[in-house]
């Protein structure tokens, strides 16, 4: 007896009706992948952060197709359009100016509609910073957890540093490089400049960068200097099964910190969490 076999989606991409989601190089544009360039090509129109950006890749590989801008500051607008493009059968592309749509990125939202609307989403894995960094530290990466950009309200901040620095697993996060500095000294001002990480810059491209160091070192090697490229960090978790039983330091310097930022002397704050802890002054002092 003979089958027929139902097409597989590569044989019929792109579909009508179908948000495709396409990821995109996030350095060097030899890491797109056949399928992407298939579907960039045959969409009925493209969506993306920038078009400036997509044009790159589609001049690169002699594509030619209708762009249209979909980013932060309009996805509000445009989604109810796209929504409507796609219910009427026709088939978007929807990328990111580098890596996966979705990830820091307002396409989250639109796939989110999309859904509720019962359209389709189809995926076309590609590159991705967060992935490709954790893979390159060398920190244990079955369980990680992905941050993101940390938020600019400064108790918000040190709420996710604080956790960052109780954590056992890897933590990963995006920063822009002129606040890199300012991040790495919250990261010794609250989790302490023992602890290791790894930075990338400009990954998979001419010049890629990856700097494993303590936080104070880190902190030694870019301060005073100018910092450019895309900024990936890798934060070693902590390995509590080896710690020995004491003083949790994380903690202490949280308790410090809030004490000092509530107007309390340095001197008198360790008096009192040393006081509290059973334990010397100058081991709350040096926290700081």
């Amino acid at each position: 007896m003979n089958l027929k076999l139902p097409l597989s989606h590569r044989d019929r991409e792109p579909e009508s009706g179908v948000l495709y989601l396409v990821g995109t190089p996030i350095g060097n544009l030899e890491d797109i992948s056949i399928r992407a360039l298939n579907i960039l090509r045959k969409v009925s129109l493209i969506a993306c952060e920038d078009t400036r950006q997509t044009k790159k890749i589609l001049n690169k590989f002699s594509i030619k197709n209708e762009l249209i801008s979909f980013n932060k500051h309009n996805s509000s607008i445009k989604i109810p359009g796209i929504i409507n493009f796609l219910k009427e059968g026709k088939s978007i592309g929807l990328v990111s100016d580098a890596g996966m749509p979705s990830i820091c990125d307002p396409g989250e939202e639109l796939v989110y509609q999309s859904r509720l609307h019962r359209i389709d989403t189809i995926c076309i894995p590609g590159p991705c910073a967060v992935t490709t960094a954790i893979v390159s530290s060398g920190f244990p990466s079955s369980r990680f957890i992905f941050e993101g950009f940390l938020p600019k309200k400064k108790t918000d901040r040190e709420k996710i540093i604080y956790e960052i620095g109780e954590r056992e697993q890897t933590t990963v996060l995006f920063e822009s490089p002129h606040r890199l500095i300012k991040l790495l000294k919250e990261f010794k001002r609250c989790i302490g400049g023992e602890r290791e990480i790894e930075i990338s810059r400009e990954l998979t491209k001419k010049f890629e960068e990856h700097i494993r160091e303590d936080i104070n070192s880190a902190l030694d090697l870019f301060e005073g200097k100018e910092v450019i490229g895309e900024i990936t960090i890798v934060i070693k978790g902590v390995n509590k099964k080896n710690n020995s039983p004491g003083l949790d330091k994380i903690l202490l310097k949280r308790e410090l910190n809030d004490l000092i930022n509530a107007g309390i002397s340095l001197s008198s704050a360790s008096k009192y969490l040393a006081k509290k802890n059973n334990c010397k002054k100058s081991e709350i002092y040096n926290l700081h």
